[in-house]
């Protein structure tokens, strides 16, 4: 078995593609933002989805991908109360839902705006009651999908490694420790660690990748890559947990394998 999921990178997305309707749940990252600056020095943040990793890596895999995202999103604003709830909704529901959450958040976590948390702010008997942490917020996220579409499989990722502050990269880590732990909590939960596996966001990356402070065009069709290889390598190394996921959202399955 290879050692780094990222190690061979395929750019069709490989067995991403048995899944027929994926869902991004992200912020400005995934929302293919480019950033805009005109001649008096004024920046602008906007989010063209067809530039997003979640749509590079459709026309790849051929598979439908919905952009449940935007820019500056956290964890917290995807509450019943907050911007983003239409991932919620049944019509909405779909087998495989990449996570890529936190840059916000952590900044948040910085600020003292929101405190980070930890899983004893997690309510497993009513996802209403949990703390209003960034933990509590995140794992109401996979309550809410997972109460829509009970067998949806899950992708989180964890924050690429990058040459920023001291101060920002110990948040990251905090929160990419937390990720790591959540498949302890649910099924068919999977981790794409890009902190650990990822080439780390360097002088020269930033020069091939970045447009201010997100990504260019070619950031983001870097990055599909770098996802629909990641769920590829998961699937391919554990196939039993895949077998059925051409029965999710439907009433029927094979009682004989893995549901």
């Amino acid at each position: 078995m290879q050692k780094n999921p990222l190690e061979n990178i395929i750019r069709d997305g490989g067995y991403t593609a048995i899944f027929r309707k994926i869902g991004c749940v992200g912020d400005s990252l995934s929302s293919g933002e480019h950033e805009s600056l005109d001649e008096n020095g004024v920046k602008g943040y906007n989010d063209y989805y067809e530039y997003s990793w979640g749509q590079f890596l459709a026309r790849a895999c051929g598979s439908e991908v919905i952009n449940f995202s935007r820019g500056g999103m956290t964890a917290k604003e995807f509450s019943p109360y907050g911007g983003h709830t239409c991932c919620f909704t049944p019509e909405k529901a779909c087998q495989a839902y990449i996570i890529a959450l936190g840059v916000n958040d952590m900044n948040q976590v910085k600020q003292g705006n929101i405190e980070f948390g930890s899983m004893e702010d997690v309510d497993w008997d009513d996802l209403e009651k949990n703390k209003s942490t960034f933990v509590g917020e995140y794992v109401r996220i996979i309550q809410r999908l997972r109460k829509n579409e009970p067998k949806c499989r899950i992708f989180v990722t964890t924050i690429p490694r990058s040459i920023n502050g001291e101060d920002e990269e110990n948040h990251h880590e905090m929160h990419a420790e937390f990720i790591r732990k959540l498949p302890e909590y649910f099924e068919f939960l999977y981790v794409i660690d890009l902190r650990k596996y990822a080439p780390i966001h360097d002088e020269n990356w930033k020069k091939m990748y970045l447009l201010g402070g997100h990504l260019s065009a070619m950031g983001y069709k870097y990055m599909a890559d770098l996802f629909g290889t990641y769920v590829d390598y998961i699937i391919r190394n554990n196939p039993d947990d895949f077998k059925q996921v051409g029965f999710i959202g439907k009433r029927i399955h094979n009682v004989n394998e893995k549901w």
